[in-house]
């Protein structure tokens, strides 16, 4: 059995037999030969993504490109309405869904500081996240697939969705979620890349993997004055100090320990005189909560902690509480389905239980609507520097985008079998 590698997808001879109709070891065995003839294209457009990062909702550029790519191998992507971003079907027109996939395509807005000679060319931009890593690895299970399909067939379709602005909130997730792309799907799979991980790693977890994130500010204000006379004055810097302790700790007690409730300030402003009391004053963090229950609850119990402790100082105060993402739950079956798939392409040695993120995650909202799973995609070299996401220097191992691939292609394949 031979194939020839061409730019835009792969062509060889046919598989036969059981292969060609079920998502047996053969068919998913021929899969990873398919990644690995699609290697050092995947490199190259990886490389491309990463020179020209865009931020969210301005991925015209990366929307183009791919599109590009696609059509290039013969497949009919199409663009999402109103904003960026794309999605491609794969598989007989008249076949049932068997799974989405999805990858994300912004960058964030710092500056790339890691010399290499396809360093980001957009100043303010860099993909310090692993988006390019996500998008590459999207765009490599819709050629395998594509591939698979043209060679020996596919029983059933598959829909790969490039989201835009998963860095923002609520995030691009809603706007796939509300043009309908997830309804025809029984299920949705998603990674993400973990730099404590090392190539040729996984990391799976049944439940919650990140968790909710929401903004909060209070904004306070009151009568300021001269620090000599602090009882004639409404104390808004006191008063925004009390607020930053006693908030969270009294919201730690109002809600169920067991959910992770998480209130951290990232700002507090006031004043510009160490010798007078401002008459307005801003605070504002970030709310995380691992259990989705807690997050609905928790809007309506910050409120009153909020005013109760503002009123021992007099001031007024205005809460703000935008609510960002749930937490991403992963459902067992399909988390089991990752498992069962990435074994049999890596090896058994290739799991590890994923650590629970506090970092918010988008992707939620679509796990809210169909059973999926998040799994973590390894990119440290093994005995090789640590890095960390959303910094500047974030190098992760371009071998990771081949595992991913194979990971992806084989849980496709499982899609319509029992983990």
């Amino acid at each position: 059995m031979s194939s020839d590698v061409t730019e835009s997808g792969v062509t060889g001879s046919a598989v036969t037999g059981s292969a060609a109709t079920g998502a047996g070891p053969a068919l998913i065995s021929r899969a990873a030969g398919v990644v690995d003839s699609l290697g050092e294209r995947l490199v190259e457009i990886r490389r491309e993504l990463h020179q020209h990062p865009e931020l969210s909702f301005q991925e015209k550029e990366t929307t183009r490109r791919l599109v590009e790519w696609l059509r290039e191998a013969g497949l009919e992507p199409q663009t999402l309405p109103e904003t960026t971003g794309l999605y491609v079907d794969i598989g007989p027109q008249e076949a049932p869904f068997a799974a989405g996939f999805r990858g994300d395509m912004d960058a964030l807005p710092l500056d790339e500081v890691t010399d290499l000679p396809y360093a980001s060319q957009n100043p303010g931009a860099a993909h310090a996240c692993g988006h390019d890593i996500h998008t590459t690895v999207m765009m490599g299970l819709a050629l395998t697939l594509d591939h698979l399909h043209r060679e020996v067939g596919l029983e059933n379709r598959y829909r790969v969705i490039f989201q835009p602005a998963e860095e923002t909130m609520p995030g691009g997730a809603k706007e796939v979620v509300s043009q309908g792309l997830l309804t025809p799907l029984p299920r949705i799979f998603a990674l993400h890349c973990d730099p404590k991980l090392t190539v040729g790693s996984v990391g799976t977890r049944i439940g919650a993997i990140t968790s909710a994130s929401d903004l909060v500010r209070i904004d306070v204000s009151g009568r300021g004055g001269h620090t000599s006379r602090p009882h004639l004055t409404e104390d808004v810097v006191g008063a925004l100090g009390h607020l930053a302790t006693t908030v969270p700790a009294v919201l730690a007690r109002r809600i169920d320990v067991r959910s992770g409730v998480s209130l951290v300030w990232g700002t507090i402003r006031a004043g510009n005189a160490a010798n007078a009391i401002p008459a307005a004053g801003t605070l504002a963090g970030t709310m995380r909560i691992l259990d989705a229950d807690a997050w609905k609850e928790a809007g309506g119990v910050l409120a009153p902690i909020v005013e109760q402790a503002a009123n021992s100082y007099g001031v007024d105060v205005q809460l703000e509480h935008v609510r960002g993402v749930p937490p991403v739950i992963n459902d067992e079956t399909e988390t089991a389905r990752v498992d069962t798939a990435a074994k049999e392409i890596l090896g058994s040695g290739c799991l590890a239980l994923a650590e629970q993120s506090m970092g918010g995650e988008d992707f939620a909202w679509m796990t809210q609507e169909i059973p999926g799973s998040m799994f973590r995609l390894g990119t440290r070299t093994p005995d090789g520097p640590s890095f960390d996401l959303h910094r500047g220097d974030y190098a992760p191992d371009e071998r990771a985008i081949g595992v991913g691939v194979k990971v992806m292609a084989a849980v496709a394949l499982r899609s319509r079998m029992s983990p």
